[in-house]
């Protein structure tokens, strides 16, 4: 199965060691296929500077130690988001045929669509963990 993790899941991961975005995101990495877009990355580095300044040595860390296929984030798409900014994430888990999409971003849970399935972490924690 093919997991994309958003960028607030992330964020939330690196803010608290053991919450539900960290353990979601540690069990994506290991037991299915991580895949995360350039967009995700760069949103989490400027999220990181602007928020919490003194998180970007752990973003760093966790980074490295993930296993995951880092996919370009296409910008085109026919998929209707309604924060513009989340329509490369979107675009991304779409073209690269995400299974699951794991956010808590109202936005992405807005969108009906089939695939990817849209989830926060806890509903992925009850459905796949």
């Amino acid at each position: 199965m093919r997991i994309m993790i958003d960028t607030n899941v992330i964020i939330s991961a690196i803010l608290k060691e053991g919450s539900v975005p960290d353990i979601v995101l540690n069990a994506a990495c290991e037991h299915y296929s991580l895949i995360l877009c350039d967009h995700i990355i760069s949103e989490c580095y400027d999220v990181a500077r602007k928020r919490f300044p003194t998180k970007i040595a752990t973003l760093d860390r966790l980074l490295a130690k993930l296993r995951y296929e880092l996919v370009p984030a296409p910008r085109d798409g026919d998929i209707h988001i309604a924060d513009i900014k989340d329509k490369p994430i979107l675009n991304a888990a779409i073209e690269y045929e995400i299974d699951v999409l794991v956010t808590g971003d109202r936005h992405f849970h807005a969108v009906e669509i089939e695939r990817p399935e849209i989830l926060r972490p806890s509903e992925f924690i009850e459905q796949y963990m």
